[in-house]
């Protein structure tokens, strides 16, 4: 029998259970919310709210009255949920499958989807009210990330267009269209003339604006097939599919061009662009997106080099030419590393002596698997190829070096003429390299001379021109090689700090039959002469030739009719026998 005692202890036994348990629980309360971004929710048995934290309104919207009594799959459901989320908790009540934690997308008070790490824990699983809780990690940051970062990897971020590998992927799948239904489809490779002189004169962030204009009009000129990517700084690549011939890919393309003629404002001024655009077809020219692709971008590079015409189609003779250039500048490389080269010279003669006055230095390559290649073929790879710096320094220090083995042996009494490209004078290091060789080699201005075409002159800019002023004041030969070939204009002539006038063979070899080009060359030997300068008369090889140039006056001749072009041996012999003649010995 129990006393009152005992009773009395049996009672406050169970407060204290009753009281730790309350306190319990509001620590466990206290707990979830404080954690503002994990979002609790409890269910009973039938998924009504029995609890909802202050980061469960955060995240879907609904308050604790809103929610409260309210069933799980009325609020944050989406309908495409609903039966498998009753499935799935009637499960786990009544067979005890519990449901998996999970990334899910619900949706919030609006209706707005909303995506969260989800996980479950259900207590009293085993009684007749079984409480779940779901508790929830919001995932939106992380979703938008990912979903930035999948945006960063398929579009171009600052056009909003395809990139390259999103592109190539449409292209291929527009291809199997077009391979069942056997159309036509073009790709035409973009390019923006200048660009990286905008960028220059306007900064980068017009030229960002004027990509972003581009990119809009070009969007104008899509119709609802076709497809757009920017593929590099000023590149874009366009594909016109559903077409029946090649002049259907033209009409387009006009369009393309014509959309351009007028200019673009950004705010500080107009800017006019130019386009050059290179055109592949399916199937003639590639069958798969990235074979299309490179196709026009051949075509588009030939397009570059054709001043007169924004656009090429794509022909197999641009690939195989591609080939071909690739492999000989591969070729120019070892011929520079295996010492390949070597310089012959042509005499300059006097046109009523026949005295041997001046060289001019040519570069020849005889490749060691035997032959020899010519100039007008390497020389043009080599520019391209940018492989004429090297080239160009080794003309020059191999120039200079054998003019001063000559002069050490008594037979330096010619001047050796170096070409200088283009190329290598907009490299303004060139005259430097040039100065510093003739130094090293103990040279002065009477032993080397330089020849430079009239386009060269004309793009030069004043740097390039002080130079020349600076080179010819100490004395220094220079030449206008080619005389009448180029963008002639006389008025120039008499600014260029030069020397000397090479009329090009072409007039030497037509004037004995063509009264033009007799009188033109009159003309250029009168003009010369009238300016101070000497003028030398090119490919002169008959003595009809040799004949009417005298008749003109010309100061001195080169060509066939006296020399060839000949090895430093020879010329070196030639050297010694025409010293004998004037009674003179070489140093040995």
């Amino acid at each position: 029998m129990l006393t009152d005692k005992s009773v009395a202890a049996g009672a406050g036994d169970l407060e204290r259970v009753r009281r730790h348990y309350s306190e319990s629980e509001q620590r466990f309360r206290a707990l979830l919310e404080t954690l503002p971004k994990v979002a609790v929710q409890g269910y009973d048995r039938d998924r009504r709210v029995i609890y909802w934290n202050s980061a469960s309104t955060a995240l879907y919207g609904y308050t604790p009255d809103e929610a409260q009594g309210g069933l799980l799959e009325d609020l944050i459901i989406p309908a495409e949920m609903r039966h498998g989320v009753i499935e799935a908790h009637r499960a786990w009540v009544q067979e005890g499958v519990e449901i998996p934690a999970s990334e899910l997308e619900l949706k919030r008070k609006g209706g707005e989807p909303v995506a969260v790490f989800s996980h479950h824990v259900m207590l009293g699983e085993h009684t007749a009210e079984p409480l779940m809780f779901c508790v929830d990690v919001d995932l939106s940051d992380q979703k938008q990330a990912r979903r930035d970062l999948d945006f960063l990897t398929r579009f171009d971020a600052l056009t909003m267009l395809p990139n390259r590998q999103t592109y190539e992927s449409q292209l291929d799948e527009c291809l199997n269209h077009a391979r069942r239904l056997g159309e036509v489809v073009a790709v035409a490779f973009v390019d923006i003339s200048g660009f990286a002189e905008i960028n220059d004169a306007e900064g980068y962030e017009q030229g960002d604006r004027l990509l972003v204009e581009v990119a809009h009009r070009l969007r104008g000129c899509q119709r609802a097939s076709d497809l757009l990517s920017r593929f590099g700084a000023d590149e874009f690549v366009m594909a016109f599919p559903h077409l029946g011939a090649e002049g259907d890919a033209l009409c387009l393309v006009k369009k393309l061009l014509a959309a351009f003629h007028e200019p673009f404002d950004l705010g500080l001024g107009q800017v006019h662009v130019n386009l050059k655009i290179g055109i592949s077809l399916y199937p003639d020219n590639g069958q798969s997106a990235r074979d299309l692709i490179q196709s026009a971008d051949v075509a588009k590079n030939r397009a570059k080099l054709a001043s007169h015409q924004p656009y090429w189609f794509f022909e197999q003779g641009l690939h195989d030419e591609l080939i071909h250039e690739y492999r000989m500048a591969e070729r120019l490389q070892r011929a520079l590393r295996d010492g390949e080269f070597c310089l012959h010279y042509q005499p300059q003669v006097a046109a009523t002596s026949g005295r041997v006055e001046n060289f001019e230095a040519l570069l020849r390559w005889f490749p060691s698997e035997g032959g020899s290649v010519s100039p007008g073929e390497f020389i043009p790879v080599a520019e391209r190829s940018n492989l004429i710096h090297r080239i160009g320094e080794w003309v020059i220090r191999e120039a200079c070096r054998q003019q001063a083995d000559w002069k050490a042996k008594g037979l330096g009494e010619c001047r050796i003429d170096i070409n200088l490209s283009g190329k290598q004078v907009i490299q303004h290091d060139v005259f430097a390299d040039l100065e510093a060789c003739m130094k090293a080699y103990g040279l002065t201005a009477r032993d080397i001379g330089i020849e430079l075409t009239e386009n060269v002159l004309i793009k030069a800019d004043q740097q390039v021109l002080s130079t020349l002023r600076r080179l010819y004041h100490q004395g220094m030969k220079i030449a206008i090689d080619d005389f009448g070939t180029g963008y002639s204009s006389l008025s120039y002539l008499k600014e260029f700090p030069i020397t000397a006038l090479k009329i090009d063979r072409s007039f030497v070899r037509d004037a004995p039959e063509e009264t033009s080009d007799r009188a033109i060359m009159a003309a250029m030997v009168f003009i010369g002469h009238q300016l101070g300068l000497e003028v030398i008369a090119e490919g002169v090889e008959t003595e009809e030739q040799l004949e009417l140039v005298r008749e003109f006056g010309c100061d001195l001749v080169q060509g066939y009719y006296y020399f060839k072009p000949m090895s430093a041996d020879d010329i070196g012999r030639l050297q010694c026998s025409l010293m004998a003649v004037r009674g003179q010995r070489p140093n040995h």
